[in-house]
């Protein structure tokens, strides 16, 4: 408890590697030093935190502020699994998307992640996520856990990031210590036992399953592991870490599980397990694919817009999306069995052959560079433009463009011979006023 009392916490990052190639380009602020997070290629320690509200940066998706002990999951995915592979990956609790927007930097861009978040809410918070992180292979649902039965031994990887009672995170967050209680330990196990049993179905055979926690109860830890073990075909997978990351391992006679203490790492307190399964119970039902792509003429409309090689084009209502052709079938199938309220990279909708944008594609890496205007905002009108507010740019050019911030696509603005149009989502712009320094 004193550790959790006495001492700061810990700020940490984690690029973007689909848009910026090293950290001297991420934050704004020039003076915050950087120093590497040892268990993860693209996270860092932030010598101080700045104000990311005020960062257009960290709007533009460069980079995801995470805790530093839950990117140990780059361990867990590199040390079992060939990521090179085309692979079904699901994160079933993921909002508001630090590991999905992680996985999503891990995996092949012929892998598909299903990002998963049960309460309708956070699920809106986690597509936003995405979509600021710019990844054109991912598939967002709001689903209950038992719902993914219907995709019996469909996926690769499970990562079950379960909801807990919350004692890691004493030090980041004052009222989990009023929260915390025996009661809600007992509770958070049987509903983390519940969620497994619920999703492990859907775990082919050979493939992974990693558990965590941000709980030091054991209760919901080796307890948990020990029950996963007893109770179903797996088996235990020990990771490597290294002497001086600290970490504490833990080896009973079930298996092997990975310990942080904010006392002995740069990081608040969780608990991960890796475990494979040996035996699966069927696979994926054979289906009639449904979804059908968008004829020739409408897609030579998107063309001006971006690279439509290897990429499909669907409509939802009079939206349209772009999915990766060579995943349209995974794509078309979690379509028909999960409640999917985001999928690739919504490209906007089509009004008389032309397109309005949407604010997705603007994050996404398939527009082409060449495709539309771009306009390079200095930080006041930065701001500005993510507040939502009316901009007076001297001798910009007219028609729809990109505002952008050192480089970085913020969004998109119409330009007029009269005024300027900000299409900012409504939902994104910071509501904060900046104070002046």
């Amino acid at each position: 408890m004193a550790t959790h009392i006495a001492a700061a916490p810990v700020t940490s990052v984690r690029l973007n590697p689909i848009k910026v190639a090293n950290a001297a380009r991420i934050i704004a602020d020039n003076a915050i030093e950087k120093s590497p997070v040892p268990w993860c290629a693209n996270g860092y320690y932030l010598s101080r935190r700045p104000s990311f509200t005020f960062d257009p940066l960290f709007h533009a998706g460069c980079y995801y502020v995470q805790e530093a002990s839950s990117m140990f999951l780059e361990q867990a995915l590199r040390q079992t699994t060939d990521l090179t592979k085309g692979l079904n990956v699901l994160d079933l609790c993921a909002a508001p998307g630090g590991k999905s927007t992680h996985i999503q930097s891990l995996i092949s861009e012929q892998s598909v992640l299903v990002s998963n978040e049960i309460i309708k809410s956070r699920a809106a918070i986690l597509r936003d996520n995405i979509i600021k992180w710019g990844g054109a292979n991912v598939v967002v649902s709001n689903n209950d856990p038992k719902d993914f039965e219907r995709l019996p031994g469909f996926f690769d990887v499970i990562v079950v990031d379960a909801p807990c009672s919350g004692s890691g995170l004493f030090r980041r967050d004052e009222t989990a210590i009023d929260e915390w209680s025996e009661q809600s330990v007992a509770l958070c196990s049987q509903r983390q036992q519940r969620i497994l049993a619920d999703v492990l179905p859907a775990l082919r055979e050979d493939g992974v399953l990693i558990y965590s926690t941000c709980s030091y109860s054991q209760q919901e830890d080796e307890a948990i592991l020990e029950w996963l073990l007893a109770s179903f075909d797996l088996e235990s997978i020990p990771l490597t870490a290294e002497p001086e990351w600290n970490i504490t391992e833990v080896h009973t006679a079930a298996g092997w599980g990975y310990r942080f203490w904010p006392h002995r790492v740069k990081g608040e307190g969780l608990f991960m397990t890796v475990l494979r399964k040996r035996n699966a119970a069927g696979n994926s039902e054979k289906y009639r694919p449904k979804t059908k792509a968008l004829p020739t003429k409408e897609v030579a409309a998107l063309g001006q817009w971006m690279d439509i090689t290897d990429r499909s084009f669907v409509s939802f209502g009079d939206k349209i999306y772009s999915w990766p052709t060579a995943s349209f079938e995974v794509f078309d199938f979690l379509a028909q069995r999960l409640k999917v309220i985001y999928s690739g990279v919504l490209t906007g909708a089509l009004v008389r052959d032309k397109l309005i944008p949407d604010h997705a594609l603007a994050m996404s890496r398939i527009l082409n560079e060449t495709a539309g205007k771009k306009t390079e905002l200095p930080l006041t009108d930065a701001i500005r433009y993510l507040q939502r507010k009316d901009l007076s740019l001297d001798n910009a050019a007219t028609g729809w463009q990109r505002a952008t911030f050192k480089g970085f696509p913020l969004g998109w603005m119409n330009v007029l011979p009269n005024r300027i149009n900000n299409y900012y989502p409504k939902e994104l712009r910071i509501l904060k006023e900046l104070k002046p320094e």
